[in-house]
């Protein structure tokens, strides 16, 4: 080789420095990619502007970056032509980019056409000729392939081995920069995703603490009305509306009533029956479908009628029906939204929820009514039952002496027994005041002075009748036959009460003593049977209303009105039992008169008591 001169040199000097601004140009543009990369976070921008830099630097007609899908069994591309976007998609293995994501060797080729694995369709399609070929994979920081870069068509010739170095640089450094834009956007997805579980989450705890809240209303409601009310002023307050009623379905008729209203007209929509199916609120009971009705001017569900009738026009109407196990009970509807742009979805959704909530206390109030009023049946049944017990020993005692009467000519006699007749109508009169007064909760005492020997003969009178066809002997043991004062006909009940249970309680016959003393100053009065003793399942509870152990003709009022005939007389009551051997029960009233009683509304202060009689 001949030396060189300095006049080779200095001729050859352009195109040294035609070289050197280009290396300068390229290692500018790769600075630029770099950048550009280590920037960009939008996945779209970042592969365009990849494609961009690098069809410049690799002085191509075309660049394309195919990107491996999640599965790994597809490559799609997005690529710039004529201005418009087109996706390419490929299988792995197909064509050389497929061949290249599936081998993970770089392809440079000089010919496509001369090449098995390039297929010429897209070329055919679009009607552009691809000469050279440089394709290369993409490697994440783990080596894994994540795609394929691939230039078309390098001017000046094919394309060189400073090439591939100079692509396998610019393709490690994308490869990097699309994982870190994937991530990122999966970080800003998962964030987004948070976000909204976050709110899904506020809105749950937001509607948690409204059903709560409405449940403590309801908790505290008295009854049904009052319910519905406390439920009607928080469903208005959390949804925002100026006016709102509930309307209940009236049972056995097609119509519903308005039995909670609240608002400027409540007291004219409280007296208006609305036809099922009729207006807005009729048709959402009918049709079981919650409803937003914001033109009600121009709805055709919106009853004009009662408007006019109410003399009231709503602007935004509002309404869920009230559905417990599958039966529809009425519904709910609010009316004018405060804020001037109507009812929203977010608050049709509220109302569903606390209607859902009303239906199930509606229905457990209605239970609760309809378990009240069959109780008051049930106590009036037991009272009236008691009632025609009590008056079985004076009809007894009336048709006996009619009976007596109607056989004997003595006119002197006849009087007497008519006046026995007379005692035992006044007797069953003061019986049903009794009654009536106890059912009641008033009081009334007459308190007189009573002479125990006339009173005790009276007794035995009343009693041999009580007992008559039964195998019970009545023994009277006074002690003391002086004055008491107390209500002669209160306690007359009293003892026809005790020895009524005595009786029950000895079926196979036995002995009733009554016994009488004086203690200080305070009468007592003892009643003992030989029976079976009271059970033990009834101790603590025996002078509650209605608490009856089982007993043939039982209704439970017989101890509760003795105990509060005896609290009236400032007396005190107890018993004493044993199992198979008998019952004592123990009454203590004043000898003299108290210096003030009960009156008759019971507003005097004192304490009942009820003690065990000691053995």
């Amino acid at each position: 080789m001949p030396p060189t001169t300095l006049g080779d040199t200095l001729s050859d000097l352009p195109a040294t420095q035609a070289r050197l601004r280009a290396e300068e140009k390229k290692l500018a543009l790769v600075q630029e990619i770099g950048r550009a990369l280590s920037s960009a976070l939008d996945l779209d921008r970042l592969l365009a502007l990849i494609m961009e830099k690098i069809m410049v630097l690799m002085e191509a007609d075309r660049s394309t970056l195919y990107l491996l899908g999640e599965d790994g069994t597809e490559l799609w591309s997005k690529v710039i032509q004529g201005g418009n976007v087109l996706e390419i998609r490929l299988k792995v293995g197909e064509g050389i980019a497929g061949w290249v994501a599936q081998s993970g060797e770089t392809v440079n080729i000089p010919d496509a056409y001369t090449d098995s694995r390039f297929q010429p369709a897209v070329d055919l399609r679009s009607g552009y000729r691809t000469r050279s070929i440089l394709c290369m994979p993409m490697r994440n920081n783990h080596g894994a392939i994540v795609g394929v870069i691939q230039v078309l068509n390098k001017r000046g010739g094919p394309f060189t081995t400073e090439d591939e170095e100079l692509l396998a640089s610019l393709a490690s450094q994308a490869a990097v920069s699309i994982e870190n834009s994937k991530l990122y956007h999966s970080v800003v997805g998962k964030n987004v995703e948070l976000m909204g579980v976050q709110k899904q989450l506020e809105q749950k705890t937001y509607e948690l603490n409204i059903l709560f809240e409405i449940e403590q209303e309801m908790n505290a409601a008295l009854d049904l009305d009052e319910l519905l009310s406390r439920l009607l002023k928080r469903a208005m307050d959390v949804v925002g509306s100026l006016a709102g009623s509930i309307a209940l379905r009236e049972r056995g008729v097609n119509e519903l009533y308005f039995r909670s209203t609240t608002g400027a007209k409540k007291d004219t929509v409280r007296h208006v029956r609305l036809p099922a199916g009729e207006g807005v609120l009729g048709w959402v009971v009918a049709q079981r479908t919650p409803l937003i009705v914001n033109e009600p001017s121009r709805d055709a569900r919106n009853e004009i009628r009662l408007a006019k009738l109410m003399g009231y026009s709503p602007q935004s109407i509002l309404c869920a029906p009230l559905i417990a196990e599958s039966e529809v009970l009425g519904a709910i509807e609010l009316l004018d939204k405060k804020a001037m742009n109507g009812f929203a979805q977010a608050d049709l959704k509220l109302l569903v929820l606390i209607a859902g909530q009303a239906s199930k206390a509606i229905q457990l109030a209605r239970a609760k009514e309809e378990r009240l009023n069959q109780s008051r049946l049930a106590s009036i049944g037991q009272m009236l039952s008691g009632v025609l017990h009590d008056l079985k020993t004076p009809m007894t005692i009336v048709s006996g002496y009619a009976q007596l009467m109607a056989q004997i000519d003595d006119s002197e006699q006849r009087l007497q027994y008519a006046d026995q007749i007379l005692k035992q109508f006044d007797h069953m009169a003061a019986m049903t005041r009794e009654v009536l007064a106890f059912a009641k909760g008033e009081s009334n005492v007459l308190l007189r002075k009573v002479f125990l020997h006339k009173f005790l003969d009276e007794v035995q009178s009343h009693l041999k009748h009580e007992f008559a066809g039964k195998e019970i002997q009545l023994v009277i043991d006074a002690s003391y036959r002086g004055a008491a004062y107390f209500d002669e006909q209160k306690i007359l009940r009293v003892i026809h009460n005790i020895a009524r249970n005595a009786a029950q309680a000895m079926p196979l016959g036995g002995t009733f003593r009554i016994s009488t003393r004086a203690d200080g100053d305070r009468l007592v009065l003892e009643f003992t049977d030989t029976g079976m003793g009271i059970p033990p399942e009834m101790e603590g509870r025996l002078f509650e209303l209605f608490a009856t152990s089982g007993k043939k003709d039982g209704t439970g009022l017989g101890l509760a009105i003795v105990k509060k005939i005896v609290d009236e007389h400032r007396g005190t009551i107890g018993y004493r039992t044993q199992q198979g051997v008998g019952t004592t029960f123990a009454i203590t009233l004043p000898l003299e008169k108290p210096s003030s009683i009960l009156d008759r509304t019971g507003t005097g202060e004192r304490e009942a008591v009820t003690s065990q009689v000691p053995t």
